[in-house]
């Protein structure tokens, strides 16, 4: 008499892992060091010195805030998700993470981030509902809007402005160009991202500049904002009084979006995702790496 076939049960993730997965954690690191070098280069105009615990709270509201604001795209556009066979695998589709842990997590994410805010002062506690607002309202932007880039760009503006106010308690021109910077870059890199859905985003209904007005016109204007990026970028290098290590980084940083945009053509898209997660995850790392240099060389203190 043979043996009963054994079962073979293949285990979920945990429900952090998870929701960690959900909100893509790693993907931080595109806004955060921009962040960082609001933080660091207001410290450095200001004593000339690091502050190493608003640094961290710094960080952490980054890291929050950026979670909410996935966290709740995830929720709000699972139905969307749904529909699209490129997300149809997203942990609330598949079943992978409930809804109710979703916002668990999102609320304990929000939590962290109004905490951080208020350690950091009243002017940064103050604004920080219109900073979730912005980014929950990217999620809704696809509902009602052609342009949800731009919703994305002035969401991911004011982290760097906020990095700055959290360190001087004010707002300055050097942290708006840095803001407009980081804004126009990430739009401009969600619009080459974005095509890739074009044709199912018209099927099933979810608004998008791509759909509405083509490939080839996304990818235009996904350069002028580039163009937009680097201009920022130099305003940014000049009102704070940077040397020649952050315009060496900029020049990189040139290189690297002129790269993103030779390799991603409207008839061909299988490049997308070069452009998106290696080239623009490695402007973030290595321009702030030459902003820190630069800073350093000019007397900023450890």
């Amino acid at each position: 008499m043979s043996a009963p076939a054994t079962q073979v049960t293949v285990p979920r993730p945990g429900k952090v892992r998870a929701f960690l997965r959900l909100v893509m954690i790693e993907h931080s690191v595109f806004a955060l060091p921009f962040a960082l070098i609001a933080a660091c280069t207001a410290m450095w105009a200001r004593t000339r010195s690091m502050h190493w615990i608003e640094l961290a709270l710094i960080v952490v509201a980054m890291v929050s805030a950026r979670t909410v604001a996935m966290a709740g795209n995830r929720i709000l556009d699972r139905r969307f998700d749904a529909l699209n066979p490129r997300t149809a695998q997203r942990e609330l589709v598949t079943g992978a993470l409930s809804v109710s842990v979703a916002w668990r997590g999102f609320t304990v994410a929000l939590v962290v981030f109004l905490a951080c805010a208020a350690a950091l002062g009243p002017l940064p506690l103050l604004l920080s509902p219109v900073a979730v607002g912005l980014l929950i309202l990217y999620s809704y932007g696809k509902r009602f809007t052609d342009f949800p880039q731009v919703l994305l760009a002035l969401a991911q503006a004011v982290a760097p402005i906020g990095a700055w106010m959290g360190v001087t308690g004010g707002f300055a021109w050097p942290a708006v160009a840095l803001g407009l910077a980081v804004g126009s870059w990430i739009g401009g890199f969600d619009l080459i991202y974005s095509c890739q859905d074009a044709e199912i985003d018209r099927v099933i209904g979810s608004r998008s500049f791509p759909a509405r007005f083509g490939i080839a016109a996304a990818l235009r204007w996904s350069s002028v904002s580039h163009l937009v990026t680097v201009g920022c970028f130099a305003w940014f290098g000049l009102a704070a009084g940077l040397g020649w290590v952050w315009w060496l980084g900029l020049a990189i940083t040139a290189a690297v979006l002129v790269y993103e945009h030779v390799i991603v053509r409207p008839q061909d898209l299988s490049r997308v995702n070069r452009a998106f997660f290696t080239a623009n995850g490695f402007v973030g790392i290595q321009l702030f790496a030459f902003a820190l240099a630069d800073l350093i060389a000019q007397g900023l203190r450890w």
